[in-house]
């Protein structure tokens, strides 16, 4: 069985956020694996802890995935300022054709198309993947799963970190399915009475009062606010609102496109001009979603460039969507060139958590060792790109731990789940397999 058929049964998807079925990337050739260590969302710590903890791991998963993809060079970006975890991963990168590149800290260096460029210099042509410029990108985490999927180990559990208005911000790993309330209470508390958890980070994730939202493959942490902080109430607001103050007050002032680090690197981003779209109706809208189409939704647009809180990066989402309902491409210009003032324009992540108002959040959440073992969890069908699995359990049925639970439609994109322990199954709903332990 090759390594990409073992990833593919373990279920291994990217841990970083986006859920890419890593099986995918490994039947790929390339010359440089790249692992993304850069977590830039400001409070989150779980890729720091993942390699200074899991260095060797890591670095297993790394070199298992070059092999698979023919490359020569494996390179691990991790941000500077992170100095056990550099320590960690250049001791277990000693001898190996795996080097560490240092990083700057600022938003948004874990973007693929901006942690290519820093590694190897090579521009992502528009609407492109990096393994089209000879690259391979996982998230560090991701790396460590493939590792254990190797050895006959499914994804079974997730590291995260826990951060904002808690009593013990700190980094965990709990079984997939276990809910952020249940992680909440274990680790401490609340430290607000009135919470809303911004699941996946403040800039990039979403933002939920449900605190029975259980962990997937996907979950990278979550930050909990309470529901008067500014940055709530805005994020709170329904579109249809946010779209409206968009067409009464853009005065077209650029400063979103100024700040968006995929139009400073070169490429064809004008969130000011997708802002215009919201005072007309059908004329030009294909225009105007062209703009949009390379936007990486970091949301520096809506949440730091913008002075006057109005919200670009969801005109752009927004913009993305209608193309991708009308399956249309990128057909704008192809030349990819930095701008001059790239470097000087970078957001410091200090800056941005001033911006934001969690100063007063700013804690290291380390890794600690809890035994979580929830009595029920919620897993989800769903935690991958792609397609939703299809249950293979039904009520009542009793399951093993790490047995597969789902399957994937066949030449459907997407990647299985498993039981994250022996248990019965209480339903089966659309959303979940809800699993009692044993």
């Amino acid at each position: 069985m090759t390594l990409a058929e073992k990833v593919k049964q373990a279920g291994v998807v990217g841990a970083g956020g986006g859920g890419f079925p890593a099986h995918i990337k490994l039947a790929a050739k390339a010359d440089t694996v790249i692992a993304n260590g850069a977590e830039c969302e400001p409070l989150l710590h779980k890729d720091a802890a993942v390699m200074e903890h899991f260095s060797a791991q890591v670095v297993q998963g790394m070199l298992l995935s070059m092999e698979a993809v023919g490359a020569k060079k494996g390179v691990v970006g991790i941000k500077a300022k992170n100095k056990a975890a550099v320590e960690a991963m250049q001791a277990a990168c000693e001898g190996a054709a795996v080097r560490v590149q240092l990083l700057g800290d600022y938003y948004p260096a874990g973007d693929e198309y901006d942690l290519v460029y820093a590694v190897t210099g090579k521009l992502i042509p528009p609407a492109a993947l990096p393994v089209d410029v000879g690259c391979v990108v996982h998230n560090v985490e991701t790396l460590l799963n493939i590792a254990a999927a190797a050895e006959g180990w499914p994804v079974l559990e997730k590291t995260l970190t826990i951060a904002g208005a808690v009593n013990h911000p700190v980094t965990v790993t709990v079984p997939i399915g276990t809910t952020f309330r249940e992680i909440i209470e274990t680790t401490g508390g609340l430290a607000t009475n009135d919470p809303v958890l911004c699941l996946g980070g403040l800039m990039m994730g979403e933002t939920t009062d449900n605190l029975d939202t259980p962990v997937t493959k996907t979950s990278t942490g979550v930050v909990v606010l309470p529901r008067k902080h500014h940055i709530i109430e805005r994020k709170l607001k329904p579109a249809k609102v946010q779209a409206k103050i968009g067409k009464s007050a853009c005065d077209q002032c650029r400063y979103c496109t100024e700040y968006c680090p995929r139009f400073l690197l070169g490429y064809d981003v004008q969130p000011h001009a997708v802002m215009r779209r919201l005072a007309f109706t059908s004329t030009g809208v294909e225009f105007w979603n062209q703009l949009a189409s390379l936007c990486c939704s970091c949301g520096l647009c809506t949440l730091f460039a913008c002075p006057e809180e109005l919200y670009p990066k969801e005109a752009c989402d927004n913009s993305k969507a209608e193309m991708r309902k009308a399956n249309l491409k990128w057909t704008g210009k192809m030349e990819v060139k930095p701008h001059g003032m790239r470097e000087g324009r970078r957001v410091p992540i200090k800056s941005l958590m001033r911006k934001l108002h969690i100063e007063q959040y700013d804690a290291q959440a380390h890794l600690e060792r809890i035994d979580f073992k929830p009595k029920r969890v919620l897993v989800a069908l769903k935690q991958n790109a792609g397609a939703s699995n299809v249950s293979l359990v039904k009520a009542n049925e009793p399951v093993c731990a790490g047995q597969q639970i789902g399957e994937i439609p066949e030449r459907g994109l997407g990647a299985i789940i498993h039981a994250p322990f022996a248990g019965v199954v209480e339903s089966v709903t659309d959303k979940h397999i809800i699993l009692n332990r044993a």
